[in-house]
């Protein structure tokens, strides 16, 4: 049996601003999801599909490809998008499904799916790996969005990214002296970033703007003090929070912290990043903000 890995990814800057083409700052996990694929020549077009949480099975279906129709399944609507996405795995690949093999195929999240971290990237780009075919574009017809959290699962590294006009990235070196004072923390909810997406789009914003955050991810991504990675932080925070007229974080939960809070990715769930101050875990754990971890325990640089 084969195995692939792809890991999670948290996006530090231009959360949103993304869609538009503002440069992204994204920095990979230690835990992402697994892959293992078997095939067998059986002339039976089966396709046995096992996905697991944390190794609990949660997902598993039965699919006929050569008339694409789901044989049995636990989660119907879940089912549906598997075997969505593995028509276009299909249509996309020269070798994968165009025969009458049965091909065994499982996954596993090491992460819990509110984390936000990437379950849906991470697969993308472990089927394009398998397949051999291009992995935003998997993920362009199956999900959509920005594509900056492909290009950490396919990097396996931190990178700058941009999607607007066109696909283009780097991997970086993102090291800073004070990571080991960063941390972060889960706000015990999983965001629906589509539906953010979609208030995002829905509001007037200007290429000017776009920019700011370019420049400030840029500024970000070079600084080397913690106060001065701060205070951008706050910049960043509050530049989104007057453009989508929604509190920050920090003003919704976290008013008396005497340090920035930052979201990550779409703002209402998932991880927020802060930094360490006396009694910040006492601080945290009295808000019921209990999963705490710092940059060596998550971030897989």
């Amino acid at each position: 049996m084969g195995e692939i890995f792809s890991p999670g990814k948290l996006m530090l800057t231009s959360e949103y601003f993304a869609i538009d083409g503002a440069l992204v700052l994204a920095v990979p996990t230690k835990l992402g999801q697994e892959f293992f694929f078997e095939e067998k020549d059986d002339e039976k077009s089966l396709i046995f599909w096992e996905a697991y949480h944390q190794n609990k099975l949660w997902l598993k279906a039965v699919i006929d490809y050569k008339n694409w129709q789901i044989v049995e399944t636990n989660i119907p609507s879940s089912a549906e998008f598997i075997l969505k996405t593995l028509k276009n795995v299909q249509l996309l690949s020269t070798t994968k499904f165009k025969d009458n093999f049965t091909y065994n195929l499982k996954t596993n999240l090491q992460f819990p799916a509110d984390y936000g971290l990437g379950s849906s990237s991470t697969l993308m780009n472990n089927l394009a790996e398998w397949a051999e075919i291009d992995p935003f574009y998997l993920n362009t017809i199956s999900l959509g969005g920005s594509g900056y959290d492909i290009a950490v699962a396919k990097e396996k590294s931190a990178v700058l990214y941009q999607g607007v006009p066109e696909i283009k990235y780097e991997k970086v070196d993102f090291n800073p002296s004070f990571k080991n004072e960063l941390i972060f923390i889960h706000l015990n909810q999983k965001q629906d970033s589509r539906e953010g997406i979609n208030f995002y789009k829905s509001k007037k914003k200007s290429q000017k703007l776009v920019d700011e955050f370019s420049n400030l991810t840029r500024n970000i991504l070079v600084c080397n003090e913690l106060e001065n990675f701060s205070q951008l932080m706050l910049i960043h925070e509050q530049k989104i929070s007057d453009f989508l007229e929604i509190p920050t974080v920090r003003t919704k939960f976290f008013a008396d912290c005497p340090v920035f809070v930052k979201s990550l990715g779409a703002w209402g769930g998932d991880f927020v990043m802060s930094s360490k101050f006396d009694g910040f875990k006492d601080y945290f754990w009295g808000k019921d903000f209990n999963t705490i971890f710092e940059w060596s325990d998550l971030i897989g640089l």
